[in-house]
């Protein structure tokens, strides 16, 4: 080889170092951009969130129904680090939409649920909304001849783009009008949002060959329809249990419960957890959210080493809650609702987004006064 030779190859080799260094850092500036892309319209900005009032319970007042593995009290200590790459704490509003489409057009929130996601404590606490609180939804008035009033689940319906509703033009649609309807009344703020249909509950449930729930007692299995014991849920199986009603609304929540306690124990299988990044993939355009990909990635990676006592599925106190009817002027016609201290509810969102409701270990008064059971396994 001549030494002219030689020159030209060290030239085109230093040439080839060159460009697949460009282009190396331009696929990272990509994958970042990708990564960092929220998968839909952000939320609307909240009001600023005001301190807890200092407001303590008198002798009988309900301290609310927790279900949940109870968990180890340890000294205070400082804050430790966020796992999983994540921020300290990120409060998402996740949405159960009835509707049976593909498309996130129309459909009532079935579910309602404020989740703090806590990456320094490694801790996921779930709170659960009614959806037939009478609340004062923004924007709606001059679209319902001035009536600014409806069910909390209808929040989302009108936000949403299908025709006749989509009451609002802001791009976060349901989510944003019901997230915004949350916190003009219970003082919630959210960070995020995520919304699933029933179908695609459904096909998540199969893409992951099912769950396996565990039917604890004889009131778990009056309300779900099954008999005590494990059993293996396809996704149909699965959803029908979520919406089971059979002994009433709040028993329906504690279903739910254990449906969601299934569906994380199955995601974070070894088996499954491999598949997560496909999943993701498969199902980011069946699934209306404001989350990135690497926020959703953060969010696996957690639910892998959470453990199970750091669960916490929360409600408000049933005792709080009064059966009444009032007249709707959509319907025409007098609807059921729940009638409630909207003040007390604010405290308790305060503190459950504060991180001191409900307690790690409640005490011996809390206990008496409420139904504490483990679900999560």
């Amino acid at each position: 080889m001549t030494r002219s030779q030689k020159i030209i190859i060290r030239i085109l080799s230093l040439i080839a170092l060159v460009l697949i260094a460009v282009l190396g850092y331009n696929g990272y500036q990509f994958y970042q951009l990708y990564a960092n892309k929220p998968l839909g319209p952000s939320l609307p900005q909240f009001a600023p969130q005001t301190m807890p009032p200092l407001w303590t319970p008198t002798v009988g007042t309900p301290l609310g129904l927790v279900t949940y593995a109870p968990t180890i009290s340890f000294p205070a200590t400082k804050t430790p680090q966020p796992v999983c790459g994540g921020v300290g704490v990120m409060n998402v509003l996740a949405i159960g939409a009835d509707s049976r489409s593909d498309t996130y057009q129309y459909g009532l929130a079935d579910v309602i649920r404020l989740v703090r996601v806590d990456f320094s404590n490694s801790k996921v606490s779930v709170l659960e909304f009614p959806r037939d609180l009478w609340v004062e939804i923004p924007y709606i008035a001059d679209n319902i001849n001035g009536q600014d009033h409806e069910k909390l689940n209808q929040a989302y319906l009108y936000g949403q783009p299908g025709d006749g509703f989509a009451y609002w033009d802001d791009p976060s649609r349901g989510p944003g009008l019901l997230a915004l309807t949350m916190n003009m009344n219970f003082g919630v703020v959210t960070d995020h949002y995520i919304a699933v249909n029933m179908r695609t509950f459904v096909n998540v449930v199969n893409a992951v060959d099912g769950i396996d729930l565990n039917i604890p007692n004889q009131d778990y299995a009056d309300s779900t329809g099954l008999p005590i014991g494990k059993h293996h849920l396809n996704g149909d199986q699965a959803l029908k249990v979520a919406r089971s009603r059979e002994e009433g609304v709040f028993a329906r929540v504690d279903n739910q419960n254990l449906v969601l306690c299934s569906v994380r124990k199955k995601l974070s299988s070894p088996e499954t957890v491999t598949k997560i990044p496909e999943l993701l993939t498969s199902f980011q355009d069946n699934i209306f959210t404001d989350l990135t990909p690497q926020q959703l990635t953060q969010l696996a990676c957690l639910g892998t080493k959470i453990k199970p006592e750091n669960i916490t599925f929360a409600s408000f106190p049933q005792e709080l809650f009064k059966e009444s009817r009032i007249m709707d002027p959509v319907f025409d016609k007098r609807v059921f609702i729940w009638d409630v201290d909207f003040n007390i509810l604010r405290d308790y969102v305060a503190r459950f987004q504060a991180g001191t409701w409900p307690n790690a270990s409640p005490s011996i008064e809390e206990s008496d006064e409420s139904e504490v059971s483990v679900v999560c396994e």
